[in-house]
């Protein structure tokens, strides 16, 4: 045990799993939350992969079928749960729970029965002495405030979570999130996966049971465009004038067992576009299009050539109605969970907007956030955008703060109180 808190600190998220030590600047485990099992194998001829063992180097995930213990933000299968905590806590953590605390991060408005559910696998299953439960929004705002205590004078917030299952905009007052004002989009992470599945699927390769390589490829080669048309009209270039087009090579199971991009340098041709201006008259020429295809270089069977899939499938956040999602956009999201705020504190959150999780990493995104938001925000309002220094350790970094504060033991719920008033009163302890 690393951390001198004895508290142990899990941000058990739909995607990753984030988990250590109250005290210590980083988890010791970053995960994925799931366990998976390579195709035609039977239940009996080999066993589930849980979490870390799906991240060692000779593991090839290809076509694996994957049980997550979380579905559209909520723990719902607590069996699949306890497998992958088990392998966290006995085997990377290395700790007893019966002699530790818990902090755990949990989604917002999570159902009464998943809560009881939970207590249960908590006190019940792994027998933690004690739990204290907190929210992603106010563990992001407690942990910005104290790296960046000038900039938050006001204690004020809005934390703007892009996580796996959800977006959601969340307005936070000293530590406390503001429920009531709460904004969520049903687009994560997971969407974007799943759109970008069905999109090399029509146009090259069948993917769609490829999840972890599809998402790799997500986070490795997609990107917010500042200019959708111009890019558009980029995209049809042949492939050597196209600054889009990069190549992913899946895995053969004999020479690579993990995907990986072709060129890298290919892949950041996009950079040097100027972020504004008009395509060169030779760009949009018709000429240049009309013998596109027989430029195209032909592609291994292991491969897949990505081109505006590259920005249309992060665009889904900030235009998910041209998508035919019924959805409002990530800016309209933000602005409606500011005026459902006191009109004192409104022009302060707009100052504060914090960015946080996994799809916030999109290079470009705070930019085109920006952007979005201006023409919709107040003239009279300031809007700043901060991402965070590491937006998928953010959470749990603040988790840490918390759990090593003086007053966490009085925040806590212990086993004894559990067995004796049961999970419902206990509850009551946790504001959210």
């Amino acid at each position: 045990m690393t951390g001198g808190s004895g508290v142990v600190v899990i941000d058990n998220g739909g995607g990753l799993l984030k988990a250590g030590f109250g005290g210590d600047k980083d988890p010791i485990a970053v995960i994925p939350n799931c366990i998976a099992k390579s195709p035609g194998s039977t239940a009996s001829s080999k066993k589930w992969l849980a979490a870390n063992q799906l991240q060692a180097q000779d593991v090839d995930v290809t076509g694996m079928t994957l049980r997550r213990p979380i579905d559209r933000g909520y723990l719902i299968n607590t069996e699949v749960q306890r497998e992958v905590w088990e392998q966290v806590l006995r085997n990377l953590l290395q700790v007893d729970p019966t002699n530790s605390s818990l902090l755990l991060v949990e989604p917002q408005f999570n159902p009464p029965g998943l809560q009881h559910a939970t207590d249960e696998l908590v006190f019940e299953e792994f027998g933690f002495s004690s739990l204290c439960v907190a929210d992603a929004p106010s563990l992001v705002h407690l942990y910005e405030t104290s790296r960046q205590p000038l900039l938050f004078r006001a204690q004020c917030s809005l934390v703007v979570d892009c996580g796996f299952s959800f977006t959601h905009a969340s307005p936070v007052l000293q530590n406390f999130t503001l429920n009531y004002a709460v904004r969520r989009m049903d687009l994560g992470g997971k969407a974007l996966t799943n759109y970008l599945k069905e999109l090399v699927s029509y146009r090259s390769l069948n993917v769609m049971d490829e999840t972890l390589l599809i998402d790799d490829a997500k986070e490795k080669l997609c990107f917010v465009s500042l200019d959708v048309p111009r890019d558009l009209r980029l995209a049809r270039l042949s492939f050597k004038d196209n600054p889009f087009r990069c190549s992913y090579i899946l895995p053969d199971g004999i020479t690579s067992k993990k995907g990986f991009v072709k060129d890298m340098d290919e892949a950041r041709r996009y950079c040097s576009l100027p972020a504004d201006g008009e395509l060169d008259k030779k760009d949009g020429d018709s000429d240049t299009n009309k013998f596109e295809d027989k430029k195209k270089p032909e592609l291994s069977q292991n491969e897949f050539a990505l081109t505006n899939e590259r920005f249309l499938v992060p665009e889904m956040l900030f235009h998910p109605i041209d998508l035919g999602m019924n959805q409002a956009s990530l800016a309209e999201c933000i602005v409606r969970a500011v005026q459902a705020c006191h009109p004192y504190i409104q022009p302060v959150l707009y100052e504060s907007i914090i960015l946080t999780g996994g799809s916030t990493l999109f290079p470009r995104f705070a930019e085109r956030l920006q952007r979005e938001l201006r023409p919709i925000v107040p003239e009279d309002y300031q809007v700043k955008i901060i991402p965070q220094e590491n937006p998928i350790l953010g959470v749990w970094r603040g988790g840490s703060i918390l759990a090593s504060s003086p007053d966490f033991a009085s925040m806590c719920v212990t086993k004894s109180e559990y067995e004796e008033m049961g999970s419902a009163r206990c509850r009551r302890r946790f504001f959210h």
